[in-house]
């Protein structure tokens, strides 16, 4: 008699509808664009290596103006960071941001319950692409691409955590209020938020 002799596969019990976890889809496609600010968010998470293991980046980034509205960094990737990220975002645009669309990768943190709560909290509806489409988030992994590039994360390892904190924190200051993009009229994210009169939101909506 073999050993796995009268084994056999336990099934799982079946869901009820009230049980089974509500899909979220895209509600932007690949168009990365928006009217005006706070219409559309978009966010995911990168690494940063350290002598000591691995710093964890989560970003929140305005689709209209380009800008770094929220961001957490820490040593794990734990739901938990993610949530900190749109916290940061939601307090960084004074307060609840009623109806904006926050997009992300299908990503366990993303999908999570606990994101899904942070989001209802806030007022703000998620988004997700396709799993293993890099397409389908591709202004965050542009912002990533550039970060990576102009740090040189992936060739580089960061003596402490606390130098990883700083240099990250420094480009980001930089990102925001200095470095200038090709969509926004060679203007930095602040200074194109600036032109951004409520008269001129009113014309750019219509």
């Amino acid at each position: 008699m073999t050993w796995w002799a009268g084994i056999c596969a336990a099934a799982n019990a079946p869901r009820s509808p009230t049980q089974a976890p509500r899909r979220c889809r895209t509600l932007i496609g690949r168009d990365f664009t928006a009217a005006a600010p706070d219409q559309r968010w978009c966010g995911d998470i990168t690494y940063l290596r350290v002598r000591t293991g691995w710093l964890f980046l989560a970003t929140v980034i305005d689709i209209a103006t380009r800008r770094l509205v929220g961001w957490s960094i820490n040593t794990h990737m734990r739901t938990g960071l993610v949530i900190d990220a749109l916290d940061a975002a939601v307090a960084a645009r004074g307060g609840r941001v009623d109806g904006v669309i926050f997009h992300a990768d299908r990503g366990t943190q993303y999908s999570s319950g606990a994101f899904a709560d942070a989001c209802r909290r806030h007022g703000v509806r998620r988004s997700m692409g396709r799993t293993g489409s890099s397409y389908d988030n591709a202004l965050a992994e542009t912002f990533f691409a550039t970060l990576k590039r102009e740090l040189d994360v992936d060739r580089r390892r960061w003596a402490t955590v606390t130098d990883a904190r700083r240099d990250v924190f420094r480009w980001i200051a930089f990102y925001n209020h200095r470095r200038r993009h090709c969509a926004l009229d060679y203007l930095s994210p602040a200074d194109y938020e600036q032109t951004l009169t409520p008269t001129t939101l009113h014309q750019i909506a219509a």
